[in-house]
């Protein structure tokens, strides 16, 4: 049975949060350990839609593949890590709202699943055509690994984590904190923070940031539709 959150204190919640960090670090750490087994195969994988990389400094090589090996443990510890947020988000619920985890928490690793399926198969190539698309014969693009493998984990990350939207939409709905109205009158503001994000998340160029934005936009639509139909007054 959870407690009333009006119950737990600030330092409450604060080492609860503490707790599920420092058990979310250890987990990804212990990920990127199983992870760095198979990095040769996932490093081939991963560059496949440049060929090859090159690196300007001695040390950048080992630096792209400890980048590799972190993002790769965040992967493979994500599911652990949403179950860990999910934990903390119940801790603070009343009991009849702490239900609903056991819904959304599955699906939020389903879709995190899909933005970053979404981001290797579809955004990522078609940002990097885009960019290369301005080399030339006295222009020749030389990607550095160390570069190209930030490019790919923050990418991957980053939808894998806005493809929540709608289902983050849903569960505010449901727990009584948002409504559909509600959702529809912010619109404005939600899409200028929106692209706000793109902004810092993507290389300074519009038509990446637009590769971020629109798909954001749709969701944010679709968390909206969605919020109608989990809406009860």
């Amino acid at each position: 049975m959870n407690p009333n959150p009006e119950d737990l204190s600030f330092f409450a919640h604060y080492e609860e949060l503490r707790s599920r960090l420092i058990k979310s670090i250890i987990s990804v750490l212990v990920a990127a350990c199983f992870f760095y087994v198979v990095i040769d195969e996932v490093f081939a994988f991963v560059i496949r839609p440049v060929g090859k990389l090159v690196f300007t400094a001695p040390g950048e090589a080992l630096v792209a593949r400890i980048m590799l090996t972190l993002f790769g443990g965040i992967f493979l510890a994500f599911p652990f890590i949403l179950y860990q947020a999910w934990r903390f988000v119940a801790a603070g619920l009343k009991e009849h709202e702490a239900k609903y985890v056991r819904i959304f928490a599955p699906c939020s690793f389903f879709l995190f699943v899909i933005g970053g399926l979404f981001a290797y198969f579809i955004a990522i190539p078609i940002s990097i055509r885009f960019l290369l698309s301005f080399s030339n014969n006295l222009v020749v693009p030389m990607i550095t690994v160390k570069n190209y493998i930030s490019f790919v984990g923050t990418m991957l990350l980053a939808f894998g984590i806005v493809f929540e939207l709608p289902l983050v939409l849903m569960f505010l709905t449901k727990i009584g904190i948002a409504t559909p109205a509600f959702l529809a009158q912010r619109r404005r503001y939600a899409i200028i923070i929106i692209l706000a994000v793109s902004a810092l998340i993507t290389p300074p160029d519009f038509i990446t940031q637009l590769i971020v934005a629109v798909p954001l936009i749709i969701l944010y639509e679709a968390g909206i539709v969605a919020s109608r139909l989990t809406y009860s007054k």
